[in-house]
């Protein structure tokens, strides 16, 4: 059976139930799934943090997949659990705030990895200042690449309520980011 060819519609129930299908099945949705969770924690809690809450992302699925009832798509319901665990490790960390999460030795130029920890120190800052509302939305557009629908079922929200947050955030972000030196 190819289950990388199937839709998640179809993988969550062999991920959910023992079979001899489950753990490939699992391993086919972690893979599917993870660069786009990652983005998303890496921009709300750093990169330093954000295979953490990965890990702890797919724990929670994996032990939590049975009760899923693919009532809404398996993706808003994963994006949850991650918006979850990034709020819960923010908690867990109030003391370090977001631009100085420590960043990963990059291959690339030092003159260019600085410029790039730089940007992102300062766009975690700015992103760290939004209210919790816009930020999710913001950081669930531009970071998880959710579209405005997934983006309203992961936050319980209406899409003209989702609209409103990413617009408000988008130009709090470009007002914080200019008194910083930075333009667009």
């Amino acid at each position: 059976m190819a289950l990388n060819s199937l839709p998640d519609k179809q993988l969550v129930p062999l991920a959910a139930h023992p079979g001899p299908h489950r753990e490939a099945a699992f391993e086919v949705l972690v893979r599917r799934h993870s660069p786009r969770l990652h983005r998303l924690a890496a921009g709300m809690v750093g990169p330093g943090s954000a295979d953490d809450v990965l890990q702890e992302v797919w724990m929670g699925v994996y032990r939590n997949l049975r009760g899923f009832r693919q009532e809404a798509q398996f993706t808003t319901w994963l994006h949850r659990i991650a918006l979850n665990a990034c709020h819960k490790a923010l908690a867990a960390r109030p003391s370090l705030p977001l631009d100085e999460a420590p960043e990963p030795a990059s291959p690339h130029s030092p003159a260019r990895t600085g410029e790039q920890a730089d940007l992102r120190a300062r766009l975690a800052w700015a992103l760290a200042r939004l209210p919790p509302e816009q930020r999710d939305a913001v950081t669930l557009r531009e970071l998880g690449g959710l579209d405005y629908a997934e983006i309203a079922g992961v936050l319980g929200v209406e899409v003209g309520t989702v609209k409103s947050r990413l617009s408000r955030g988008r130009a709090a972000l470009r007002e914080l980011l200019s008194a910083v030196g930075v333009t667009p």
